[in-house]
């Protein structure tokens, strides 16, 4: 792994594991020595990171030199723990971490007092279950999404008929209760939507429909409002 890399790594676990963090948590979680762990907490404090601590102790991140300090308001910090939190109960195991990730990047570039009304917040979300009960991996739909590449679906409709289809993945939907994704229907030749709690597997393909995906979103907007 690169040096450059190495230290956003590290950066990117002391924002993220609760603090008071030992050097040999901290070169676990970025696969180091713990020798080149030292080396590279004072890299990262000769660059600016202020970061408490000393060996045998445990090291805090007070201020992070990457991010440029944010200026949210109370309100905005309500709003950022609610969403952030909602993301973290959808059932999607890579979204969750992502929503872990951005609020320990955000809490990393706020004020002490500002960060105490985000570690307080009076909004928080409880579910005793993931809002989507979804089996298959939804970051293989996510990241052909991204990169427009065609999934190949095992999918079963209401009466439990299964298809095998080839799909061009447009965009996740998230309703009240159903996880769903839109996508052109190669087997169709038509738009259509796919419930994720009923595909049962999900592989992409390697065939590429760019840049054909902010047309099609575009066509099926269009088909939606002249049919209101």
């Amino acid at each position: 792994m690169a040096r450059a890399d190495r230290l956003l790594r590290l950066l990117q676990a002391m924002r993220v594991l609760p603090a008071p963090l030992t050097a040999a948590r901290l070169a676990e979680e970025t696969g180091v020595s713990l020798r080149s762990l030292y080396r590279d907490i004072d890299s990262l404090r000769a660059a600016g990171a202020r970061i408490d601590g000393e060996r045998g102790y445990g090291y805090r991140l007070i201020e992070d030199f990457a991010l440029p300090p944010q200026t949210f308001d109370r309100i905005e910090i309500e709003a950022l723990v609610l969403g952030l939190a909602e993301v973290q109960h959808l059932g999607d195991p890579e979204l969750a971490a992502a929503a872990r990730s951005a609020l320990a990047k955000v809490a990393a570039t706020l004020p002490d007092e500002r960060e105490q009304h985000l570690v307080h917040a009076i909004s928080q979300v409880y579910r005793p279950a993931a809002r989507y009960a979804v089996a298959v991996d939804m970051g293989v739909i996510r990241q052909s999404c991204w990169q427009e590449e065609a999934v190949a679906i095992r999918y079963a409709d209401a009466d439990g008929s299964v298809t095998e289809r080839t799909i061009r993945p447009l965009a996740l939907a998230y309703h009240q209760h159903v996880l769903a994704v839109l996508a052109w229907c190669c087997l169709r030749q038509d738009f259509r939507i796919f419930r994720a709690d009923r595909i049962a597997a999900a592989v992409r393909t390697g065939e590429s429909f760019r840049p054909r995906r902010a047309s099609l979103l575009r066509d099926y907007l269009e088909r939606l409002n002249a049919g209101r």
